[in-house]
């Protein structure tokens, strides 16, 4: 379970944090005139935090770090504060961890992306974040459940009783006979503890100097997407997501946050993808990748782990996603994933996929997308409302919590963001997204805390998570560009 409490210097430190990031983006905080952005630029809609990049790798680093930085600062605060309680560890630990485990398998152009973001922060007058901070924020999904269980089980020791690889996102991809006009359509929810995961509302439209155009949603400071939505110019859809209680890490690999990126950028098909995120797999952030080659009718699910990989593929079917693992070799070599536990909520919703899939084969589309990121039906107890189990998970309300990721009870998790898109607009560069829950939803954070005081150590990097609209975005959008608002078809994902 969770600790209670952190040591008063931390707690100071990440106060501190929160109140330098009041001042407006615009401005630098330094008296030195504006840097030349190179054509990049930043808005606002939805929610949404729409930030073009452009350039070389340095370029394109320091305009996102340059542009995103109070949206840097008060991320980093709660990646601070949220891990070093995950995992009785101080800052201290994930810095060394950035500077001596992932930057020594960092490759030049990503190398010089990140120091780039640091230099922005700089040039916009940010004190107290240096490059070690952003290569561990970058790391931060792989160091505490992936990296730090490797170690301690090298070390013999255990500061935690357990670090259980916990689940991220639900999601699909389908083609053929499955969807409306035949080709694909994928759509993905991100689920994250909500310090963190409110912050996941940025989308990165990148036109790299090498590589394709990409459009993805991410998180300040990252290079790469982090829940791995995104699109690029070659007609490829990516998505993924995160195999539960997974174990397994190679310090001498290539972090995942940089095969993600890169993956995302140089793929012009299934087997790029493939065979990018292989080669110098870590085992970090390990997850069922969902892909669609828009160019050519296929989808594909590949699963990889650290020793066990597999694809599936096909022009005519369907795959999903909710955190579990398909290969039995995997499952038993490399988690403790039990997949015969029918209250779970990585098979609950695994059933509550196949009955939608099922129930609208030939119909699915982006609208119908939309509906199933929101559907609140468990599909254990068959019974609709929201919680752990449902598609847009809430497992803020659950009494059950999610015990196979150390989830207690009514803990502030789940799902924090929705994205689709199909064919068409990835030949337009161009999808679908909504900020804060799937279902529209506030989680408001005053009536939560006192409803579960066990959770004030949150503050004050906990922040209330309202309700948004779903949003179209493209490549070259400017703040007054012709993509409205876009609302859901009048369609029900009912059993």
């Amino acid at each position: 379970m969770r600790p209670q409490s952190l040591l008063r210097s931390q707690a100071t430190i990440l106060v501190l944090a929160m109140v330098a990031s009041v001042a407006a983006w615009a401005a630098p905080r330094s008296s030195a005139k504006a840097p030349n952005l190179h054509g990049a630029y930043r808005f606002e809609r939805a929610n949404w935090i729409y930030v073009h990049l452009a350039g070389t790798p340095h370029q394109m680093g320091f305009e996102h770090g340059y542009l995103l930085a109070p949206e840097i600062e008060v991320a980093m605060a709660a990646v601070r504060k949220d891990s070093t309680h995950d995992t009785g560890r101080n800052w201290e630990f994930f810095r060394d961890t950035a500077r001596n485990v992932y930057w020594p398998h960092i490759e030049p152009q990503y190398r010089e992306e990140i120091q780039g973001i640091d230099d922005g922060l700089k040039a916009h007058g940010v004190r107290g974040i240096d490059l070690w901070d952003v290569v561990a924020l970058n790391g931060f999904l792989e160091t505490p459940h992936y990296y730090l269980p490797w170690l301690e089980k090298q070390q013999h020791q255990k500061v935690q009783a357990s670090l259980q690889a916990p689940g991220h996102c639900s999601a699909f991809v389908a083609t053929g006979a499955w969807t409306r006009d035949g080709k694909p359509v994928i759509a993905h929810s991100m689920w994250e503890e909500f310090m963190a995961g409110e912050h996941w509302n940025i989308l990165f439209d990148i036109a790299p100097q090498h590589g394709y155009r990409i459009l993805m949603d991410g998180f300040p400071g990252k290079i790469d997407s982090g829940d791995d939505f995104g699109i690029n110019a070659a007609g490829m859809a990516i998505t993924e997501t995160t195999i539960a209680q997974f174990h397994g890490f190679d310090p001498n690999g290539i972090p995942e946050f940089v095969r993600a990126r890169k993956a995302m950028q140089y793929s012009a098909s299934i087997d790029d993808f493939v065979r990018i995120m292989l080669d110098g797999n870590n085992g970090g952030y390990a997850n069922d990748w969902l892909l669609a080659d828009t160019r050519h009718n296929e989808v594909a699910r590949l699963e990889l782990g650290l020793k066990v990989h597999r694809v599936w593929r096909t022009k005519d079917g369907y795959f999903v996603g909710s955190n579990f693992p398909s290969d039995p070799t995997l499952i038993r070599e490399e988690t403790t994933f039990n997949p015969n536990d029918p209250t779970s909520s990585m098979n609950a919703r695994h059933k509550r996929w196949k009955q939608l899939m099922a129930q609208y084969k030939g119909q699915i589309d982006p609208a119908l997308a939309q509906q199933f990121l929101a559907d609140h039906f468990d599909a254990y107890t068959g019974k609709q409302g929201p919680d752990e189990r449902t598609l847009c998970g809430h497992i803020d309300v659950s009494p059950r919590g999610v015990p196979q990721w150390d989830e207690p009870p009514y803990f502030d998790d789940g799902a924090v963001n929705a994205k689709t898109a199909d064919s068409a607009m990835v030949a337009q560069m161009s999808f679908l997204a909504r900020s804060g829950r799937p279902c529209g939803q506030d989680f408001l954070v005053a009536p939560y805390l006192k409803a579960h005081p066990q959770f004030a150590w949150q503050q004050p990097v906990l922040r209330d998570m309202k309700g948004n609209p779903w949003a179209k975005f493209h490549s070259d959008e400017h703040r007054r560009g012709d993509i409205a608002e876009a609302k859901p078809a009048d369609k029900t994902a009912a059993p």
